[in-house]
This record gives C-alpha cells, structure tokens and sequence, in this order.
C-alpha cells in the first residue's frame, strides 16, 4: 500500500491510496474519502465504523469494510467522527473588525461547521430584504464555513418584510425585548411581537427572543449607579432573574396565543426550563438555549473576570451552573450555543463595569468546552452532546434537510475528536479578531484533530479552508403549519 501525502498533518494518521493497491481494480463506485473511527450516529455510537464521501454528501456508513474503494483513506481509530456543530447564536458583525472570515476560522478551528449569523450588524439591522439578500452575499465570499442566516424586524412598520425575509431563505428571525441600541439593537413593544409572532407563525419559521424586561432592567442599572457600586458582580444584580423570567413568560404567553414556533435564547438559569416544560404541556411549541458561558462561569468569577465576564443576561449563582448540567443530562434543554460575540478588549477595559460592552468570544471554544466540561467529566453522554450541539440546532432551524447528523445523503460536515488529548486554552492562539477569552488558562479534555465542510478539509491543525468556501444555506420550513388551521391558533391578528 502507498502511503501519499495529504497534508501534513493528516500524513502521520495513515491515509493511504487504496487506488494503486496491488493492481486491484476500482469499482465502479469510488469515494473521495473514508474517514474510520467511532462514528457518533444520533441513536448509537458506531465503533470502528466508516463514513465514506462523495461528491461533499455522505454516502455510506457501516462498519469498516476491506471491500471499500476510495482515493484517500483517514484512519482515525481510536477516535470520534462526530457531526459538525452548528452554533446556533453567532454575532460575526457586532464588531465589524471581525466579519464573517475571523468568525467561521474560529468555526472552523472549534469543529464548528455551520454557523447561525444574528441580525444585529454594528451599523445596520438586518431587517429587509435587500439587506438580507446583500449580507448573504458577502459571505458568499467571506465565510470558510457553511452560514444559515437569522433575520430581524424594525421597532415599526417592517412587518410587511416578514414573509420576503422567509422568502429569501431565513432560517428564523430574531427579536429582542430589551433595548440594547436604539438603531441597530432596539426594543420591539409586545404589541408589535403579537402581530409580528401572528404573521411569523404562517411561514413556518422560528422567532427567537433576547428576553429581558427592559423597565426592570433601566431601574436596577440606574439603583446600582446612583449607589456607586464598583464590584463588577453589579452588572449581574443589575439584572435580576426575574427580569429575564418575566420577558420569558410574556414571550411564552405570545407563543401560546399565535401558535408560533417560539425560540428563547441565552436561558441563564433552571426555572426558565420549567416554565418553557409548563408551556409545552400546554401546547405552546417552544425551544431554549443555554450558553457555555452559563455552564461553567457564574457571578463569583465577576471579580477576576471583571467586564470579560459581562455578558446579557448575565452570569448566574454556581447552583445555578449545577442545576443547568443536569437539566442538560435529563433534555430539558434544546441547544448549547456560544453567543460569540467578538469584542475587542478595549471595548473591556473600563472601570465602570456598566460602561463595558456585554458579551464574548466563543465560537472556537463552544464543542471543545461542552465536551470536556460535560462528556469527559460524566455530566452529560456524547449522545446528548451531538443532539445538543448538531441534531437540534438543525432541527430548529430548518436545517436538517442537510445538516445535523451523519447519516446517508447529508453535508459531509464531519469533526475527527481525539478524547485522549488534554490541552491548555491560550487566547493567543484563537482565531476571533477580538484576541481573548474567558477560558484562558482552562485545561481542555478532548481535541478537534480535523474539520470537514461538505467533505471538504477545513482545519487539520491550522486553519486551511478559505474565504469562500462557507455557502449559504436555505431555510427549509414548512410554509404553513397544520395546527395554524387548527383551533390551536388561538389569536389572529389580521
């Protein structure tokens, strides 16, 4: 057998060319690629399995077979080959020093293989369809990794844009109930979500809410400013839990009334999971995420973080971070996600915690982290981790027509994870343009060895894949649900 080449990398785990083996043959079938190793499949675990690819789709998975005909052969026993992740919560344009390459690198680099992109641009909101269509452009030739793209609404007469935003293949939209910025962030009133949950409802898309309630909020940031509070914890007592509780039940009551699929992002603590578990009984169609910051940080870290820990909602109790992982091993919640958010650190350094910008990096650390922090420390399974991070994400989104799992006709977006490999997070290395992170310093179990988009290699080490290779991937949602026919529509707005 000839050993060839394959990059530097992949050549010290033996991909041969089985096309000049002894004169043998080629079938009539021929993979461009067999990748072996435990292949994490949505119900089981395939050990000493196969995934071969062709023409970027899966087109085989069984056990490892001598019978298999493929140009390159990656053997990678020993370890996982699980579905690419989907970060569902990525804000490659809150800084517009990063954009769409500096945030699918760092993608890339985590075995991140589609991104989910916020509507909330630093100059513009994503809110029509020329917008939409001249953002998706762009990273037609920016992105390294595949990009599914949220939309959002203006405070006022922009609902007519709803159905063309869906139209254009959006695979939700997004709306916030706190004003984090006037133009490019603001405040959708509830009655302007009522009509907008009742019109968003009829096109089969998800509407996902920043839920906070705003009065609650401004009172609360203003009592710890008039009181002159200098711990940085301030920025956490300034939103108390029941800010964001009661913006959720409002959401929930919405979702209720128009039948829309509701989605509520960045849930930072246990009782928001029962209140979505109460409105699903109900009949409410809901999903939530949790945030790897809300699984390993809490407001205790506030005072060595200072503001690289200020983030909305913010850090929560480490009873809450306790509650949360077990909330995750008993699927009470969806998603993980990142809520990358790639400030750089000067946008970090004032000494009022409330001047600071809220959020951070996290794209590049979201499946590394979830897997050291939940499966190699026995919190969570690898099953969990893969329904968490690919399978549900697809599910939510509209994207599990091609995404989301390894299994026969879909993206060849596949991540070689090494379980045996322990490493320390240096925020140097990264590949967000914001240069830092909360995790620096952490010991990670578990390492991306390689990151495959569409069956091709993206990251084997270093980041190899270019602007241009990412595409934009289409919504597919059904146009109009049954139950919008049945009586569990219980409010339209017309």
């Amino acid at each position: 057998m000839l050993l060839i080449k394959y990059r530097k990398n992949l050549s010290k785990q033996l991909l041969f060319d089985h096309g000049q083996e002894e004169g043998v043959q080629m079938e009539q079938k021929v993979y461009d690629l067999v990748i072996e190793g435990n292949i994490v499949l949505p119900d089981r675990v395939l050990y000493n399995g196969s995934v071969a690819i062709k023409d970027g789709k899966i087109a085989s998975v069984s056990k490892i077979s001598h019978e298999r005909r493929s140009h390159k052969v990656l053997k990678a026993h020993g370890k996982y080959v699980l579905p690419g992740a989907i970060d569902a919560h990525v804000h490659s344009y809150s800084a517009l020093t990063e954009g769409f390459t500096a945030a699918t690198r760092s993608a890339a680099a985590g075995g991140v293989t589609t991104i989910i992109e916020m509507p909330y641009d630093a100059d513009q909101l994503i809110c029509t369809k020329e917008r939409y269509a001249a953002k998706k452009q762009k990273l037609s030739q920016e992105a390294v990794v595949d990009v599914a793209m949220l939309a959002t609404i203006k405070p006022k007469n922009g609902l007519d844009q709803i159905p063309l935003l869906a139209e254009e293949g959006a695979c939700g939209f997004k709306v916030s109930m706190f004003n984090t910025d006037s133009v490019r962030f603001p405040r959708i009133d509830d009655g302007e979500l009522l009509e907008a949950f009742s019109l968003i409802a009829k096109t089969g898309c998800p509407v996902g809410v920043h839920a906070e309630t705003d009065e609650i909020v401004r009172k609360y940031i203003e009592k710890y400013k008039q009181k002159g509070e200098t711990d940085p914890r301030a920025h956490c007592w300034s939103r108390p839990k029941v800010a964001e509780s009661t913006a959720v039940l409002t959401a929930l009551e919405l979702a209720y009334w128009t039948g829309v699929h509701l989605h509520i992002y960045h849930c930072t603590f246990p009782r928001i999971f029962e209140l979505v578990q109460w409105f699903r009984q109900q009949g409410t169609k809901v999903t939530a995420e949790t945030c790897t910051h809300y699984l390993i940080l809490s407001e205790e870290d506030m005072p060595s973080l200072h503001a690289r820990g200020k983030i909305n909602p913010p850090l929560r109790t480490k009873e809450d971070v306790e509650q949360l992982w077990i909330q995750l091993s008993q699927g009470m919640i969806d998603l993980v996600t990142s809520d990358h958010a790639p400030w750089t650190i000067d946008r970090k350094n004032h000494a009022d915690i409330f001047q600071n910008s809220s959020g951070a990096p996290g794209v590049e650390t979201l499946l590394p982290l979830l897997y050291s922090e939940g499966v190699a420390k026995g919190r969570i399974s690898m099953l969990t981790l893969v329904h968490l991070l690919s399978e549900n994400p697809a599910k939510t989104f509209g994207l599990s027509h091609c995404k989301g799992r390894i299994e026969e006709g879909m993206d060849a977006d596949l991540v070689v994870l090494d379980p045996n490999q322990s490493w320390v997070l240096n925020e140097s290395e990264l590949h967000s343009h914001a240069g830092w992170s909360p995790y620096h310093g952490f010991t990670v179990q578990g390492k991306i060895i390689n990151t495959f988009v569409r069956g091709k290699l993206v990251y084997d080490g270093t980041v190899i894949g270019n602007p241009g290779d990412g595409k934009f991937i289409h919504a597919e949602h059904d146009a109009v649900k049954k139950s919008l026919q049945s009586d569990t529509v219980r409010c339209s707005v017309q």
